[in-house]
């Protein structure tokens, strides 16, 4: 059960390794580009691929998806990025159900993992398969494998390893459960020891500049490519895609630009300054600082 390009790596690695995957559960075709063409998930694009069934269900609790479902007599399912399953089929296989998350659990437990992990600064992160139960990410610990956090990785080039990372870990997981020698580890963790890593929408995205740089360039690379960060300047809203400290010492209030409108762009922190290296203005395309300066003026060079 997947949706997105997270979860095919996980796929492909159980048909590759002979593995009977008998079904695959991914959400409904989605209308996309100008022409709204309704296109199918990459999980389900991977599965045509190799001829496997697939369901596409609206209502993961209707009776007739659950008949369909429990009709493939499957004895574990795998989940990877996909919604959260009410009891009904979470339950139902006689090994039960296992999901890949993209965290050290019990760290990090919510929608945006990755994100959240970067936009805290973390060194490192990691990804764990765990048995579901009711609460969400609480179930019993399978395996985990850590992953580091560079100093330069934004949400996408973490996301990629961890990926493939978690394609891995979900292949050792499934031929441990199948050998009957498999981990059940309950979590334990305080609940002030817990990192959240909730759902992340527009709002949240937007850069405050009377924060520390270093929180703000974490904030940007937990955030790009998507959904992106983002700020209004002189009234225009920005895309920040990659942004960096620089060693301008000069004085001024936070949010003040400084800018020769054609290399730079600082703008006032806290406690210093940053530097906008790659941007995307409204109804344009992602550009580097001097290709943005090339055709566009901010202010009066200082």
């Amino acid at each position: 059960m997947g949706t997105p390009e997270f979860a095919v790596p996980s796929l492909e690695i159980l048909v590759e390794n002979k593995f009977n995957v008998v079904a695959v559960i991914t959400a409904p075709d989605k209308p996309q580009g100008r022409g709204q063409k309704l296109t199918p998930s990459p999980v389900k694009e991977s599965a045509l691929k190799h001829n496997i069934p697939v369901l596409q269900p609206t209502n993961l609790k209707s009776p007739g998806f659950i008949d369909e479902l429990r009709g493939y007599n499957a004895n574990l399912q795998i989940v990877v990025a996909f919604r959260m399953l009410p009891e009904a089929i979470w339950a139902m296989p006689t090994v039960g159900t296992f999901n890949l998350h993209a965290s050290l659990l019990p760290q990090y437990r919510g929608a945006a993992p990755i994100n959240w992990a970067v936009i805290n600064g973390e060194k490192e992160t990691g990804v764990t398969t765990f048995f579901l139960k009711h609460e969400i990410d609480t179930g019993g610990i399978i395996f985990q494998e850590r992953e580091p956090i560079h100093e330069n990785d934004n949400v996408g080039t973490l996301y990629d390893r961890l990926m493939n990372k978690g394609g891995q870990l979900v292949l050792r997981t499934v031929k441990a459960i199948e050998a009957g020698n498999y981990p059940n580890v309950p979590q334990t963790a305080n609940a002030d020891e817990i990192k959240h890593a909730p759902k992340i929408f527009k709002e949240t995205c937007e850069i405050k500049w009377n924060q520390p740089s270093e929180t703000i360039r974490n904030f940007v690379r937990g955030l790009s490519p998507y959904p992106a960060a983002w700020s209004i300047i002189k009234e225009k809203t920005f895309k920040i895609f990659s942004v960096s400290l620089t060693s301008n010492n000069q004085q001024g209030d936070t949010g003040v630009l400084k800018t020769d409108n054609k290399t730079y762009l600082y703008i006032k922190t806290s406690d210093g300054w940053i530097s906008i290296d790659e941007l995307q203005p409204e109804g344009k395309r992602r550009m580097k600082i001097d290709e943005f300066f090339r055709g566009n003026k901010l202010i009066n060079p200082a």
